[in-house]
């Protein structure tokens, strides 16, 4: 009997066709998903195979002075970098070409740690390559998988230290910059303001980077460039236009004593607009561009001189007897003296007050002198009588309302607060309940004891004795709107008269006689900062024309003993601002004394509630050194 039933083996034959049947269905719709639904995934898979993003740095803006002179421009640079591929490939090629690109083992591993952090972007290998480089490089194309040559703008600053502080410099962002809001969607490797204005208009200047697609070989080879259209082209930063005088900042700097720390600032007193922000030592911003070498960014951390400090807004002292005009405005405004107004006890070199004797700078004293007088000789007695008058709570009450505790607000990074007491509390916290005395006042008074201000702190001061005597927020760069301010010395215009011909006096027969001009008249008032740590800091502040003021321009300078040693450099670039014969200006010389920095510079700061008591306690009422 057949063992196969013909029904049996009809059966079996239906089964196999509908397995056939059901198999080459499942294969037509396999290639209908791969072929029309899923073409353009494939399609891009295999051009991303092909082709390779390659970013275009936007062209950052211009920075301009107030005439159009540029401080910040682009110029042509070149960029080498490798193409992504096996960690294994790149140290090969990196091998290849580190003795034509000058790079030894570490500089190797950190190109290296740049293409783990980032892998399916290039890896930058020499972010400001010399022409000589990348000729020698293009020699050898053909042999080195993966080279990428890129034509680059490279950020330019014509005037280098001359401007340093006040432009900044660019830099690659760092991971914890792009762990912050503002830089979060920066990719590795982009450029970034660093400092100075390049950073505090960072989001206008950088603009927005393109894309270029290259194609690539299956060795990692540059072919050809992909189609254009494929392209997106960078959009360039806006151009920025600041308030700065590029030719007044250019004299401040060669009028600066060589080899001297310190900071000058010039603004409009009608407006804040910044004319000049120079800060000593510099540094050359040009080295930052395409990654600082170690060598130099070692030297600029180690050197005792602090150049990446910016003196001007990064740095408090005390104010000696730039001070004064504040305490005298406090006066003023309560009705505590007049311009004519004497104190009870004329000066004879000092002053007893309990069993201390605070002393004035000058042994032989000034005798019997009126508010006007005082001022314009720096009388430190008189002074100290006044601050006896005006009481702690007074000082302290005014300090605070006029801003003497904060910062400016100028449009720069980085600016510290001023330091001040906020009340009597700071006091019994700092000494205990009934440890202290009113003799801090007499240390207040002369710009001493616990007061530590930043150089723009003091030249806003004199920017409302310039002007009406209210308060403007100096700028930089023009806001496009400006809020009203309110704070004010709250004095009113005879008594703005009074200080200014008391500081006319200051220049014509006072402590800055020195620097005296015959056609030119000049308000200003000199200082002198006790110094721990080596000699005395000297400051002058100064406004001209005294009658209808342009400009105010004040100085520090580290260790130069005394104010009268900054008052040339100040009145030469008033001068200098306005037009004025320069001759005439000529015959003042800026000396610093050849000993006076022999200290390392340090940051004053106030001692906190956790300040040892008794050291604090009976340093407040030791008198301080004089100042004039």
């Amino acid at each position: 009997m057949n063992a196969f039933h013909p029904h049996l083996l009809d059966r079996r034959l239906g089964t196999a066709r509908t397995a056939v049947w059901i198999v080459l269905g499942v294969l037509v719709m396999a290639f209908f998903r791969t072929q029309i639904l899923g073409h353009g995934k494939y399609q891009l898979q295999s051009e991303t195979n092909r082709l390779r993003p390659i970013p275009l740095p936007a062209p950052r803006g211009v920075i301009y002075d107030r005439t159009g002179h540029v401080l910040a421009e682009n110029v042509p640079g070149y960029t080498v970098s490798l193409l992504p591929g096996p960690e294994a490939n790149l140290r090969s090629t990196l091998a290849r070409i580190a003795s034509i690109a000058n790079l030894d083992s570490a500089a190797i591993e950190h190109v290296l740690q740049r293409a783990r952090r980032a892998p399916y972007q290039p890896a930058l290998v020499l972010g400001d390559a010399p022409f000589s480089v990348v000729s020698a490089l293009e020699e050898r194309r053909v042999a080195i998988p993966g080279l990428l040559i890129q034509a680059e703008p490279k950020r330019y600053y014509p005037d280098t230290a001359v401007l340093a502080h006040l432009i900044g410099y660019v830099g690659e962002v760092t991971e914890g910059e792009r762990g912050t809001k503002r830089f979060a969607n920066i990719r590795l490797g982009g450029i970034v303001g660093k400092d100075g204005l390049e950073r505090e208009y960072d989001d206008t200047l950088r603009g927005a980077e393109g894309v270029r697609f290259v194609e690539v070989s299956a060795r990692g080879q540059m072919v050809r460039d992909a189609e254009a259209a494929a392209n997106l082209a960078p959009v360039p930063g806006i151009d920025l236009h600041t308030t700065i005088d590029l030719d007044l900042q250019k004299y401040i700097s060669s009028i600066f004593p060589i080899g001297q720390r310190g900071a000058v600032i010039a603004l409009n007193p009608n407006t804040g607009e910044i004319l000049a922000l120079y800060s000593a030592p510099g540094f050359d911003p040009n080295a930052f561009v395409g990654g600082v070498p170690a060598p130099y960014w070692r030297a600029l951390n180690e050197s005792p001189a602090h150049p990446l400090l910016d003196r001007a807004i990064q740095a408090r002292y005390p104010p000696g007897s730039t001070w004064k005009l504040a305490v005298a405005a406090m006066a003023l405004k309560r009705g505590i003296v007049g311009p004519r107004s004497r104190m009870p006890i004329p000066c004879r070199g000092g002053l007893q007050y309990g069993n201390r004797f605070f002393r004035c700078w000058d042994a032989h004293g000034h005798g019997d002198l009126t508010l006007s007088q005082a001022i314009a000789q720096s009388c430190d007695v008189y002074f100290y009588q006044l601050g006896i008058k005006l009481g702690v709570s007074s000082l302290l009450e005014d300090a605070n309302a006029w801003g003497f505790r904060g910062r400016t607000g100028i449009d720069l990074p980085g600016e510290i607060p001023s330091e001040f007491p906020t009340g009597l509390e700071y006091y019994d916290r700092l000494y205990g309940p009934r440890r202290w005395t009113s003799a801090v006042a007499l240390n207040l008074a002369i710009g001493q004891g616990e007061n530590a201000q930043t150089l723009v702190q003091m030249v806003r001061l004199y920017q409302q004795l310039a002007s009406d005597g209210r308060l403007r927020v100096p700028f930089v760069v023009r806001p496009a709107t400006t809020s009203a301010q309110n704070v004010s010395l709250d004095i009113s215009a005879d008594q703005l008269s009074t200080l200014r011909q008391a500081m006319i006096a200051v220049v014509e027969q006072g402590t800055a006689r020195g620097s005296r001009l015959a056609n030119l008249t000049i308000a200003g008032k000199t200082g002198t900062a006790q110094n721990p740590h080596g000699l005395d800091h000297g400051w002058f502040i100064a406004f001209a024309p005294a009658d209808k003021p342009e400009i105010v321009i004040g100085a520090i300078i580290e260790f130069a003993r005394h104010g009268t040693v900054v008052a040339p450099l100040v009145t030469r670039a008033i001068a200098h601002y306005l037009g004025i014969d320069e001759h005439a200006a000529a015959t003042l010389r800026v000396t610093v004394p050849n000993d006076s920095a022999p200290t390392p510079f340090q940051l004053p700061t106030l001692p906190d509630s956790t300040a040892d008591t008794t050291t604090a306690r009976v340093d407040s009422v030791i008198p301080r050194t004089p100042t004039r």
